[in-house]
């Protein structure tokens, strides 16, 4: 059985989430298409909140499934 591709903006919502947490820059997503640049970008919010609020490490783990 195929395994269903997962959605893109989900998958962008993640990636930009381990970028925030990571500390990395928001310049540096990489998605062209306003929508999905959109869910990277709520991500990467997201995760740079969670790491000034101390979820990193093994206390961030519950925030985001990586698949």
């Amino acid at each position: 059985m195929r395994r269903q591709k997962r959605d893109q903006s989900e998958r962008a919502f993640q990636k930009g989430y381990m970028a925030g947490v990571n500390g990395k820059n928001k310049e540096q997503c990489p998605h062209e298409q306003e929508a999905i640049r959109q869910q990277w970008l709520t991500g990467w919010r997201e995760g740079r909140t969670d790491q000034w609020d101390g979820y990193t490490g093994v206390s961030g783990l519950h925030k985001v499934e990586i698949r």
